[in-house]
């Protein structure tokens, strides 16, 4: 198990619909992706979740790691999306320079199997409620790009932490 190369933007495997996978098959993919998601924060200062597609391994397994929390999801489907939603600026491992704004429901409800093939349910709202929908989009082939608001809805890190970050807009807008 190691730290593996994150598949950038244009890679056709990106787009590829993952497969569900037995859980007593899940535990190495799930040790890489953390292995991963561990070096990317500390080669870029952030990130808190990565599937496995984008890894190059095209079944329906994420890891988030994110407010002292750690969730290792196998075959996650969401069952229900809250009626709310809100706005905000996204990033993604697959394209770390990019920021992307987009719509997300403020609350949404999934199922996932455990390691040990227990069926469990998981309510999230707020920041882990963008994070699960932004992985479960990666499973089912689709990107930020895909979910951009509008054609203006593009820019670069850069750019963004230079013109939204210093005057303190927030990432999650009602």
């Amino acid at each position: 198990m190691a730290v593996r190369h994150i598949l950038q933007l244009g890679d056709p495997l990106l787009r590829a619909v993952s497969q569900p996978i037995a859980p007593e098959d899940a535990a190495g993919v799930i040790h890489d992706l953390e292995e991963t998601l561990a070096e990317f924060r500390r080669t870029h200062g952030f990130g808190r979740g990565i599937s496995a597609i984008q890894i190059g391994r095209p079944v329906r397994v994420i890891f988030l790691q994110s407010g002292g929390l750690r969730y290792e999801l196998i075959n996650p489907e969401i069952t229900w999306f809250g009626s709310d939603t809100f706005t905000l600026w996204d990033d993604c491992f697959s394209f770390p320079d990019l920021m992307v704004r987009v719509e997300r429901r403020r609350a949404v409800r999934l199922r996932y199997q455990t390691l040990s093939d227990e069926a469990r349910d998981l309510e999230v709202s707020g920041a882990l409620s963008e994070l699960v929908q932004h992985e479960v989009d990666h499973l089912d082939g689709i990107l930020a790009v895909d979910r951009a608001l509008d054609r203006d809805s593009f820019c670069t890190r850069e750019e963004w932490l230079r013109r939204y970050s210093q005057v303190g807009e927030p990432t999650e807008c009602s």
